[in-house]
């Protein structure tokens, strides 16, 4: 789904990733662990396509496809969709309005709201006055409709109450296929794609593990992969010896 090769990425005048090397499978969930700092955001933003993050050097394949060089949109329409940290306010356009903007055919955005106790928003200017729960549900919500292959959620778990992250993670299960029992809201064709859907999910604090079951994890530190493995031996690890310990990991 996914193939990054020696990919190095500068913002400014400051190389921030050196030589990163990720290969995400069909299917497959991977979590990215970091310090602040370390580089966990503008990996996103550079697989996303943001102009502020200048690839340097390196590849980025979807599907097989070269990616490095398209816009934000035509990432978007290939089939990647990212959940940002602490998303833009944007006056003047309604949550239904986004909906119609960015959702695939056959989705059903009323049922979709619904599914996160969002209905009450829906006329409601996007983002703006929302609290931490309700901007990742807004952001979630738009992903939902967007429907993408693979998704990138920016520390999902961020600013949400305990009330509130049961439910973001009861979404990403779904947006990933891996919830029994969802609403309905995609077509037959979607509902078969769902299985070979992947996602790479940024996290400081690991909380989003207790809601979603990643399959590998990662950790960034200072702009380099330092180490792969199980997501929650590697939590334990980072927990108990700190992330600088991450630099001599042998998983």
């Amino acid at each position: 789904m996914l193939e990054v090769s020696d990919l190095s990425v500068a913002i400014g005048d400051k190389t921030i990733l050196h030589d990163i090397n990720l290969t995400i499978g069909p299917g497959k969930i991977h979590v990215l662990f970091g310090p602040n700092g370390s580089g966990k955001s503008t990996l996103l933003g550079a697989l996303i396509g943001f102009r502020r993050y200048r690839v340097l050097k390196g590849s980025i394949r979807f599907k097989g496809q070269e990616i490095v060089d398209l816009p934000v949109h035509e990432r978007a329409r290939l089939g990647i969709g990212l959940a940002f940290q602490r998303p833009p306010t944007i006056r003047g356009l309604t949550m239904r309005q986004m909906l119609a903007i960015c959702a695939r055919d056959g989705v059903n955005a009323e049922e979709l709201a619904a599914y996160l106790r969002f209905e009450g928003f829906l006329d409601r200017e996007v983002n703006v006055g929302f609290s931490g729960g309700e901007l990742k549900r807004s952001e979630l919500l738009q992903l939902l409709a967007q429907d993408p292959e693979l998704v990138l959620l920016d520390e999902p778990e961020s600013g949400v109450d305990l009330e509130n992250i049961a439910l973001v993670g009861r979404a990403i299960n779904h947006l990933l296929g891996r919830e029994v029992g969802a609403p309905r809201g995609k077509s037959p064709r979607q509902a078969r794609q769902e299985r070979m859907k992947a996602g790479l999910i940024i996290t400081h604090t690991g909380y989003i593990l207790d809601y979603v079951n990643a399959d590998v994890g990662h950790v960034l530190y200072e702009g380099r992969i330092s180490c792969s493995g199980n997501p929650r031996e590697l939590l334990r690890c980072i927990q108990k010896l700190g992330y600088g310990a991450c630099v001599q990991c042998t998983f």
